[in-house]
């Protein structure tokens, strides 16, 4: 197992987590919970390799993923009644999903060769767009819209420290650790410490 199919692995399963809270917040069937676990478990990698141009798909070309995803749709449809606050639950779980997957996705990218811009955007896409899927499906206020909050943000700088990363090292190991540590080190100080970005006030036209 290459080290990118192993941070999709790992960012399939924490995504699948994030959508099967959803469902169990959303009080839906079993069937409901491996719909969402699954559409924000590979959303984000599937619109990646639509763009880059791999084929098949990564969970088409291993069915496995979607396996993995599954999985854990059973375990949250049996387990989210202990949590006391399952959206907080959601919140840190997706915060270590989006580390994850932007690693994975500005890898995937590198190693296919492309020049740095398009390494941000695919770390950004592969990080983001699972999510938003997930939050727009289910009719919630999309995490990367939340006023103020780092988000996207955090994506943008992990894929740049990827990029960033190759200037120092070869080693694409060392440089998705880099990614995901500042991708996570900001998106948990947004959520723990409330840190955020100015945002934009109308002002009455003159």
């Amino acid at each position: 197992m290459t080290l990118f199919t192993l941070l999709d692995h790992a960012s399939v399963l924490i995504f699948a987590l994030t959508g099967a809270l959803v469902a169990s917040r959303a009080q839906l069937d079993v069937v409901g919970f491996l719909f969402f676990a699954c559409l924000t478990a590979v959303g984000g990698g599937t619109l990646r390799d639509v763009l880059l141009d791999r084929n098949p798909v990564f969970w088409i070309a291993n069915p496995a993923y979607l396996g993995v995803a599954s999985a854990a749709a059973l375990v949250v449809f049996f387990t989210a009644h202990r949590f006391e606050s399952r959206y907080r639950v959601l919140l840190w779980l997706d915060a270590c999903a989006l580390a994850v997957a932007v690693a994975a996705g500005s890898g995937v990218a590198q190693a296919l060769g492309h020049p740095a811009p398009v390494v941000v955007v695919m770390g950004m896409i592969t990080g983001c767009m699972g999510g938003l899927m997930r939050d727009v499906v289910s009719n919630e206020v999309p995490l990367i819209l939340k006023q103020g909050e780092l988000y996207v943000t955090c994506a943008f700088a992990g894929s740049a420290a990827t990029v960033l990363a190759a200037q120092v090292t070869p080693s694409p190991g060392l440089a998705a650790i880099g990614c995901a540590l500042v991708t996570f080190g900001l998106r948990a100080g947004s959520l723990a410490f409330g840190w955020r970005l100015p945002v934009y006030k109308s002002r009455p036209p003159r």
